[in-house]
């Protein structure tokens, strides 16, 4: 639609329901943003929990895992301490013989387990003697002291004096010893147990108060004596641990290793085809023998591992608890350390794949919520805005329907009461009903056009027609309105125009709507141009292009985008009453289309707009002027 020659007036309702509307969609708009923040920060705030919850169960995996290992393997080594049942008062009562005899039990179903088991003799005067215990010797045989033993025995004979001294031989010197006494959380390690654990034999050795040997009494008072079980390192690292790791991990998800310190260079058994490849990527790692007692680590291990669970990243390095205590050469001394990887990658890799898969599809999630509240948004505002021009032209029509109406009523009253006098006024009234009558019919086509054409029930006949037949048609139903205007409709058309398919009065029509509408919104007296040619379109063909141009004020391009919408009518027109459908344009668009052509619009502001009709041109050596289908025009065979 065409804007009104001058800016009519602005109601206060148009302001106010503005400022409705703007409200409304204001308060929608920040209502929608908050709701997407809320549940954008929901969402992040679950994706978080969910990872970390897989984390978390990830990790309670591994963890219990490598401490259930771990307690088969003490398992394997607390049995040689139970077999031979060095009690709480450490041997006082007991022989080397009762400890063979032990010892020979319990190797009938551990053959291997143990390589030797000595008694050191380090109680009596004199030089210390080394005794090997046999399972079938009646008598104990000294022994040489194997090299490897060296460091240790070296050790036990320095902690030999008491008890005390023994059951804390493990300790350096410069250590200091207040958790003996002390801290009674640490009673763990008194007299009860005093195994202890020498990793580089390795070995397992426990302090005897007393030993009587040959009858002999102890007259060296509290020194001690010890027993010493050296293992066998091949058994433990060919049958022991591959039978563990079997039970563990059997899945062969992942690989396992045991090595000193977790250093890929001092390995003691793996299980990774690669050995190479190092612990470097280790995903989780554990000192196995725990932590030395005295130190806050493992002051702190008893309530660490009542937990339910190693919670964050404590899991990738922890110790378990702890078994014998480690007899410490140096300060820094490496432990044996489990060390598990994933094979196919890392855990911390796939940890973090799962993060992002989570949150990416956390965002398109958000993302399809964003989409479907901006659809739903945009088809509110569609569905208001539809609404709205329904109501105006629901106004427009019933205001087009009760002019003419009026005009009919009032000239049949007239009629009827017989003011009428005379054949003239008589055809004057006539006149005036026949012409308000016909232009009742006009607006009740139009409406009931636009509908068929909207559901598609309307077929237009498609026949060869002359564009010269249609103008006419057009000039004579517009007569009237060009009279009434004052306005002049100069036509340029050239002669012999090639034939083209369509319905004539439906092309009638379109042509009609344009010429109305370019008088309606024309300044009175102005001049309406119809100017018709052809074009070249390249290898398709050619077309016939139909030019209505006016010379009116223009449309603004802010409603270019609209005028072939149905209903559309400016608030321009609307405000100063100019009468109109809204219908005009957009049934002008379909019937174009609906002939295989199309509608479009130039225009300035203030300088006025064309209208172009486009048709296709059909090859005229085949055009059977008698012949022709609901569907277009077909070629002759």
């Amino acid at each position: 639609m065409k804007k009104h020659a001058q800016r009519p007036p602005v109601r206060f309702s148009d302001f106010a329901r503005v400022r409705r509307l703007s409200f409304f969609w204001i308060m929608a708009v920040v209502g929608m943003v908050a709701l997407l923040l809320t549940v954008a920060v929901l969402q992040y705030r679950w994706t978080s929990k969910i990872t970390e919850a897989s984390e978390t169960r990830i990790g309670n995996n591994v963890e219990s895992m490598m401490l259930d290992w771990h307690l088969d393997l003490y398992r394997q080594f607390a049995g040689i301490c139970v077999a031979l049942q060095v009690g709480p008062d450490s041997g006082e009562h007991d022989n080397w013989l009762a400890y063979r005899e032990r010892y020979s039990r319990w190797s009938r179903e551990h053959p291997k387990m143990v390589e030797n088991l000595y008694v050191w003799e380090t109680s009596q005067r004199g030089a210390p003697r080394l005794f090997r215990i046999g399972i079938s010797q009646e008598q104990l045989k000294v022994a040489d002291p194997p090299a490897k033993l060296s460091p240790l025995l070296t050790r036990l004979r320095e902690r030999s004096q008491d008890i005390t001294e023994g059951l804390w031989a493990w300790e350096l010197k410069e250590s200091t010893h207040t958790a003996r006494t002390t801290d009674p959380s640490l009673a763990r390690y008194n007299p009860i147990t005093g195994w202890q654990f020498d990793q580089n034999v390795p070995a397992i050795i426990h302090p005897i108060i007393h030993h009587p040997l040959e009858g002999k009494d102890n007259s060296a008072g509290q020194a001690v004596d010890w027993i010493v079980v050296v293992l066998d390192m091949d058994m433990i690292r060919e049958e022991v641990l591959p039978d563990i790791t079997k039970k563990y991990i059997a899945d062969n998800e992942y690989e396992l290793s045991l090595g000193v310190g977790g250093n890929s260079d001092h390995l003691i058994y793996t299980s990774w085809r690669n050995a190479d490849s190092g612990g470097s990527n280790a995903d989780a790692t554990m000192n196995i023998f725990g932590l030395p007692p005295e130190s806050t680590e493992g002051y702190f291990w008893e309530a660490f591992k009542n937990r339910n669970s190693l919670t964050g990243l404590e899991w990738h390095q922890f110790s378990g608890s702890v078994w014998f205590p480690v007899l410490q050469y140096k300060v820094q001394q490496q432990p044996w350390t489990l060390i598990l990887r994933k094979q196919n990658g890392s855990l911390l890799a796939a940890m973090a794949t799962l993060r992002r898969r989570n949150m990416i599809t956390r965002a398109l999630v958000l993302l399809l919520l964003i989409a479907s509240m901006t659809l739903v948004a945009v088809a509110t505002h569609r569905a208001q805005r539809l609404a709205r021009m329904e109501m105006e032209f629901v106004a427009s029509v019933s205001h087009e329907l009760r002019t003419p109406l009026s005009a009919i009523l009032s000239a049949g009253e007239n009629i009827a009461d017989g003011f009428i006098d005379g054949k003239t006024a008589l055809f004057r009234y006539g006149n005036i009903i026949t012409t308000q009558a016909t232009q009742l019919i006009e607006l009740v086509d139009q409406v009931l056009l636009f509908a068929t054409s909207r559901d598609d029930s309307l077929r237009y006949q498609l026949q060869p027609l002359r564009v010269e037949d249609v103008l006419q048609s057009v000039r004579q139903n517009i007569a009237g309105l060009i009279q009434k205007t004052g306005c002049s409709v100069e036509q340029s058309v050239p002669e012999n125009l090639p034939y083209v398919l369509g319905d004539i009065p439906a092309l009638t029509r379109c042509l009609q709507n344009l010429v109305t509408n370019a008088i309606k919104y024309s300044p009175p007296n102005d001049k309406i141009a119809i100017v018709a040619q052809i074009s070249d379109i390249g290898p398709a063909g050619k077309e016939l292009r139909i030019h209505v141009r006016d010379h009116g004020i223009g449309i603004s391009p802010s409603e270019m985008k609209h005028i072939f919408e149905p209903f559309y009518r400016s608030p321009g027109v609307i405000s100063a009453q100019i009468h109109g459908t809204g219908l005009g344009l957009a049934l002008a668009k379909a019937i174009a289309e609906a002939m295989g052509g199309s509608l479009s619009v130039e225009s300035v502001v203030g300088k006025g707009s064309t209208f172009t009709l486009q048709l296709p041109i059909p090859p005229q050596e085949n055009l059977d002027l008698d012949l022709y289908t609901t569907n277009g025009w077909v070629k002759q065979e």
